[in-house]
C-alpha cells in the first residue's frame, strides 16, 4: 500500500523556501546523492500543493525548469487546488481536494510511495492524520527567513522515528515515520 512521504530539503535554520517562496537556494544543492535516487525509484506519483506547484522553480531558465526532481523523475502529480486552470498539464491532473488528491494519488503510485511536496499540504496530511513518513535532506545553508518545513503555531507535538539517516557531500538525509 502506499505511504504518504513529506519529501523536502530544509536550510539548517529550518526553512524549505526562502522569502517569498524563493528555491533559487536549492540548485547549489542538486548533486549526487544515493538516497535521492532511491527517493526516485520509490516514488509512484506526487501530491503538489498549489503554492507549490505554481511557486519559483530553483531550475528556472534550464532544461529541466517545471520537472519533478530536477527532471529525475516522471510519473503523474496530483496538484490540490480549489482554482480551476486555465490549459491543461501533461502529467498533471488538478484536484479539488486533500482527500480525492490523495485517493488520486494513491491509486496511481501503486505499491510504491506517494511523495507530498509542498509545507500546507503536507501541515493538511498531518493534521488529517494520513502522512506516514518524513524524508527530508538537510543542507548546509542558513536561509534566515522563509517558508518552514512545518508551521502550526500553537500545534500539538508530534512524534517522529528515524528510520535511516545517511550522509551525502551536500546534506545530511533522514527518513521519519510519523508515530499515530
Amino acid at each position: 500500500m502506499a505511504k504518504l512521504q513529506y519529501q523536502c530539503t530544509m536550510s539548517l535554520d529550518g526553512f524549505i523556501a526562502g522569502p517569498g517562496g524563493d528555491m533559487s537556494w536549492l540548485s547549489v544543492y542538486s548533486g549526487p546523492n544515493p538516497a535521492v535516487d532511491d527517493l526516485k525509484e520509490r516514488t509512484g506519483a506526487l501530491l503538489v500543493g498549489n503554492r507549490t506547484f505554481g511557486g519559483d522553480d530553483p531550475l528556472k531558465g534550464t532544461e529541466h525548469e517545471g520537472e519533478a526532481y530536477g527532471g529525475g523523475w516522471s510519473g503523474p502529480q496530483f496538484v490540490v487546488t480549489h482554482r480551476r486552470m486555465a490549459s491543461p498539464v501533461p502529467g498533471v491532473t488538478f484536484v479539488g481536494g486533500l482527500d480525492s488528491g490523495i485517493a488520486a494519488a494513491k491509486a496511481a503510485a501503486g505499491d510504491k510511495d506517494v511523495g507530498v511536496l509542498g509545507a500546507d499540504i503536507a501541515r493538511q496530511c498531518l493534521e488529517a492524520g494520513l502522512l506516514d513518513e518524513v524524508f527530508v535532506f538537510i543542507v548546509p545553508v542558513l536561509l534566515g527567513d522563509g517558508v518552514r518545513l512545518f508551521d502550526h503555531p500553537g500545534g500539538a507535538t508530534i512524534r517522529l522515528e528515524r528510520l535511516s539517516q545517511s550522509e551525502a557531500p551536500d546534506s545530511t538525509n533522514l527518513r521519519l515515520r510519523v508515530v499515530k
